[in-house]
């Protein structure tokens, strides 16, 4: 009896991880195929799409950046991302703070408001946000596409760091009050600092959301000097659709630096997104 368990538990592990191993495929292989295939030529690519490549040459990065803007819209997109994510963790901290800490009326109507703009399709709100962002003269800037990018992380910013200042000890603001701190004394000296893996989480989802952001960046824009890197994918698909060497090289550089982040900060994202689930 105790062998044919210690027989099911071992084929019940080995079954795990051989489910484990296919996710990791399933999700690797093609960042894996992109950039392997950036190496490649044209040749390779057409007669043997999963081949490793003959010879590594950065022909396709070169031609890359001579077809398309790619450098302008990289810094584009590092400025424009950059600033939304700090707009956004800072007010959204206000505001999750509050939530977590104070009473008043309606509040769990109103973060239930503010929570269900989440499921909301994209697609349903281009033609109020273009209507918007063109009436307040903001259309074709980087101003325009702050606002947007900051305003599409609302709703997860605010669930992940309610749920951060929820986890605080009421204590430590008891502590704070006692010795004399004031309101906003103690919430940027006190609690942020304890809250800081909810605000890291809540920066790489901003930042990683902004970073890939393709339709608001189309439809507000018109000029190469403001749009963003996954505009320049553009470049690539219509008039140079058959350079796929290049195409696949400019895709590299557009996906490797949010790869980057999210490698970097990972743990405190899966840790906050656990560390909150309390009840109030």
């Amino acid at each position: 009896m105790y062998k044919n368990q210690t027989a099911k538990d071992w084929l019940l592990t080995f079954l795990k991880y051989v489910y484990m191993g296919l996710c990791v495929l399933v999700a690797l292989f093609p960042i894996v195929w992109v950039i392997m295939s950036s190496f490649k030529s044209n040749k390779e690519i057409l007669s043997n799409g999963l081949a490793l490549p003959t010879s590594f040459s950065f022909d396709g990065y070169v031609q890359a950046l001579e077809i398309s803007p790619i450098m302008k819209f990289f810094w584009n997109s590092v400025i424009i991302t950059t600033t939304s994510t700090v707009i956004n963790v800072l007010l959204l901290a206000m505001a999750g703070y509050v939530f977590a800490r104070c009473r008043f009326r309606f509040k769990n109507a109103l973060y239930l408001l503010l929570s269900t703009s989440m499921v909301i399709p994209m697609t349903a709100v281009i033609n109020p946000v273009y209507t918007v962002i063109k009436t307040l003269g903001l259309s074709n800037t980087r101003t325009g596409l702050v606002i947007v990018y900051a305003a599409l992380s609302m709703p997860l910013s605010l669930m992940i760091l309610r749920g951060a200042f929820s986890a605080i000890p009421p204590s430590l603001e008891e502590a704070a009050y006692v010795d004399g701190a004031g309101f906003c004394r103690t919430f940027f000296q006190i609690m942020m600092p304890c809250a800081k893996g909810g605000l890291a989480s809540a920066a790489v989802l901003a930042f990683l959301n902004g970073w890939n952001e393709f339709t608001f960046a189309l439809v507000l824009t018109s000029s190469t000097d403001v749009r963003t890197l996954p505009l320049s994918l553009g470049y690539f698909t219509s008039s140079f659709s058959f350079n796929y060497t290049a195409m696949f090289a400019a895709i590299t550089m557009a996906v490797i630096p949010s790869i980057i982040v999210f490698t970097i900060f990972q743990e405190q994202v899966c840790a906050s997104l656990t560390a909150g689930a309390v009840k109030e």
